[in-house]
């Protein structure tokens, strides 16, 4: 351990390299300083991801590279999504004008969806040559402030159809991560360590970027644009090639299903071809399954959006509200009128 510090100790004296773009601007030897502004039901474990690298750097060069505050809408302490509350330093109007903040949201993005005097304060940070960032539900709270307009951004994949669907006009992907000149945001859990780890580099060098993946035990930094979610091998656990193909093709298609002819068409294969992969990887036939990934994409368009029950029947590939509702009770036990009453707590 010792002699890993030593070294990038070493490194760190030979000097860090030119900061990139929207890197804020400070004198050699001065730290950056960040504010975590905590939400209500943050993720805790996205905010870990982000925070502990920087106190690993601090460690690993022996001097302070970073330096943060917490900080909360009235300055009290903010429980996590898991229940666990955490202290902070200050309200956050009270906050000094730091180098980078990061809004750290989760559950409920839309709780702070009407307070005007948060945006304001935000486009002030911003204003004042802040960069601006957000974690996971964060990326709400900055587009209801203005701050995403013509920036490229991300979100938790969970939150992809409600964040399409309140802004429309925003440029959003599919990426863990987005760094867009003065603004970042992350799609939330682990990817906040990719990220901080992409600043590490951009402000301190890669040695210590590398150095830090590696206390935690993280074997590659990934990109920026990395898929969110795992491949579909490793979602299903299925190996085949031309059974990955297949759904590949039913999930682009919920919207407009095709026939088990079409797709084995498209894939090269006989209907009974394909009938035979699923019961042999999948363990039922390919009719049940898509009609069970069309379903799954109709309870997330419930839960997220305002879209009536008969738009999400259409854009799940129901040709009426009945037949939706139909198969939505059968499968779920409920109907898509009692998923959208129930409680978001007990989801």
């Amino acid at each position: 351990m010792g002699s890993l510090a030593a070294q990038v100790r070493t490194s760190d004296a030979r000097g860090a390299p030119a900061p990139g773009p929207g890197t804020p601007a400070r004198s050699a030897g001065e730290p950056v300083k960040l504010a975590f502004f905590l939400v209500p039901q943050f993720s805790l474990m996205a905010f870990s991801s982000a925070i502990e690298p920087l106190r690993a750097v601090n460690r690993l060069s022996g001097r302070n590279q970073y330096e943060w505050q917490l900080a909360s809408l009235d300055g009290q302490p903010v429980a996590a999504s898991n229940g666990v509350p955490i202290e902070v330093q200050a309200a956050l109007d009270a906050l000094e004008q730091p180098d980078m903040l990061v809004v750290c949201a989760g559950l409920e993005p839309l709780q702070l969806a009407g307070n005007r005097r948060l945006h304001h304060r935000l486009r002030r940070f911003a204003r004042h040559g802040c960069r601006m960032g957000a974690i996971s539900g964060g990326s709400f709270i900055l587009a209801d402030a203005g701050l995403l307009a013509d920036r490229l951004c991300t979100v938790h994949w969970e939150y992809n159809e409600l964040f399409a669907a309140r802004y429309p006009g925003l440029k959003q992907t599919q990426d863990l991560y987005v760094v867009d000149r003065d603004v970042f945001t992350c799609s939330g859990g682990i990817a906040a360590l990719d990220m901080m780890l992409h600043f590490v580099r951009e402000q301190c060098g890669p040695e210590l970027a590398l150095a830090v993946a590696e206390q935690f035990l993280h074997p590659r930094i990934r990109e920026q644009d990395d898929d969110q979610r795992m491949e579909l091998h490793a979602r299903y656990g299925v190996h085949d090639p031309t059974l990955v193909e297949v759904i590949r093709l039913m999930e682009a298609t919920i919207d407009a299903p095709l026939y088990v002819q079409a797709i084995a068409a498209r894939v090269g294969l006989s209907a009974r071809q394909v009938e035979r992969l699923f019961r042999q990887h999948i363990g039922e036939p390919p009719g049940p399954f898509y009609l069970r990934l069309r379903l799954e994409r109709g309870r997330t368009l419930l839960r997220q959006t305002s879209q009536s029950i008969q738009e999400v029947a259409l854009a799940c590939g129901f040709g009426s509200t009945s037949h939706f509702a139909h198969a939505y009770k059968r499968h779920y036990q409920h109907t898509p009128s009692d998923e959208r009453r129930r409680p978001a707590r007990k989801r």
